[in-house]
């Protein structure tokens, strides 16, 4: 496999542990990150990038394909961004990546002492890979396409054009950002250095997928105030923090959820909730695309708290909450040549477009909301977050298909 292929980048990558953390309360919230950062700050110097700058404090990395175009101060400057940092649902060391080639359409036996397998039973669009070669974990970890799929289809994208003078093109500019995964991609990202007009998180999953609409995002955390007074004598005095906490979500609708939701319904999601009789709290997520109805969420999320008080007593529970991101399309939309020159350029090589709401967030919503509209490619990956992630080698090659194709539309 040559060091160039796509492929041969991911494999590498994904053995780079670069989980992030979001308690640690700093930039980049893991230091292992780094780690990662160099390797792709020295390869994109050795491939021929221009102005490749590594910032060592926040753990960004930033490059330039120069333009090759005789009129390239005139073509816009299009940037293409992916996040180095996995997931820590499930861990990102050690992983043990591995290519099951033709793939037959059966169960693919991850861990066999672990007995754990990825079945099309459970993960039905695996019959759409039947003949296909997919990369898979060993049942331990993640696999960590989410995201390095898609910095594998970057620096493979940068070097096909910095070997290859036949694609004309204007500037193209680079990102690799830290802690996307945590919703802190780009707090420290630098616009003025990245220089783009315009640019592409390539951020997504299957092939075809072409996002530029994403979820409002708010957290919100309840901290109860109970009252602890001895079992044997508690009647009318105890006030169980704990069952509050449960109180508080019964008050919520049930099929708000994301078991339950799909497309474009959104949620309140549980992530944690933890103590006992003195004091308890829980922590949600609340999404929507429709920025109505995120605003009437936070308001019943609030209305809950407000009638528990009112039943308990002012103070029993506590609400901090806070936006966390915005849904992109309304800044995507004075822009939609990103969006129609993709679905062309797709179209163009056989792969149908899918207009598909993220039901989640991009670095790319934050970007657009900093002024550069950014909207979200597909990369080839599945199931992310978990032990059954995997993807698709032919799909990968073709993501990088589209990025040149992009690359070429834009230097016309």
């Amino acid at each position: 496999m040559e060091r160039n292929d796509v492929i041969e980048k991911f494999l590498r990558y994904v053995k780079v542990d670069t989980q992030s953390d979001d308690t640690t309360g700093t930039s980049p919230s893991t230091m292992k990150q780094h780690d990662l950062a160099k390797i792709l700050f020295n390869e994109l110097k050795e491939i021929g990038a221009s102005d490749v700058f590594y910032d060592e404090e926040h753990c960004y990395v930033y490059a330039t394909i120069p333009s090759n175009a005789e009129n390239g101060s005139e073509l816009p400057a299009i940037g293409f961004v992916a996040h180095m940092d996995t997931s820590d649902e499930v861990s990102g060391k050690d992983v043990k990546p591995r290519i099951v080639e033709k793939y037959d359409g059966k169960d693919i036996i991850l861990n066999e002492k672990e007995n754990v397998a990825l079945s099309p039973v459970d993960f039905p669009e695996l019959s759409n890979h039947v003949g296909e070669d997919l990369i898979v974990t060993d049942g331990t970890t993640l696999l960590g396409a989410d995201d390095k799929a898609g910095v594998a289809e970057i620096m493979t994208m940068a070097e096909t054009l910095l070997k290859n003078s036949d694609i004309r093109h204007g500037d193209i500019k680079i990102a690799f950002t830290p802690d996307e995964e945590i919703g802190a991609g780009t707090a420290y990202f630098d616009l003025e250095k990245f220089g783009a007009k315009y640019a592409y998180t390539v951020d997504g999953g299957k092939l075809g997928e072409l996002e530029y609409e994403n979820f409002n995002a708010a957290e919100g955390n309840i901290f109860v105030n109970g009252r602890s007074v001895h079992p044997g004598d508690a009647k009318n005095k105890m006030i169980n923090a704990a069952l509050i906490c449960y109180e508080f979500h019964s008050l919520l609708p049930a099929f708000m959820n994301p078991m339950y939701t799909e497309k474009r319904e959104g949620f309140f999601h549980l992530t944690e909730v933890k103590g006992g009789t003195e004091k308890a709290s829980a922590s949600y997520i609340i999404r929507d695309h429709d920025e109505v109805l995120f605003e009437k969420k936070k308001k019943l999320f609030m209305d809950a708290a407000d009638f528990l008080n009112k039943k308990y007593g002012e103070g029993t529970v506590v609400v901090e909450m806070h936006d966390q991101y915005y849904n992109m399309i309304s800044k995507i939309r004075p822009h939609m040549h990103l969006v129609d020159n993709a679905k062309k350029i797709m179209e163009n090589l056989g792969i149908t477009p899918i207009d598909s709401p993220i039901r989640g967030g991009t670095d790319g919503a934050a970007l657009s909301y900093k002024g550069l509209p950014c909207p979200n490619l597909c990369t080839g990956g599945y199931n992310y977050h978990g032990k059954y992630e995997y993807a698709s080698v032919q799909e990968m090659k073709k993501v990088v298909e589209i990025l040149l194709g992009i690359v070429s539309e834009y230097g016309k």
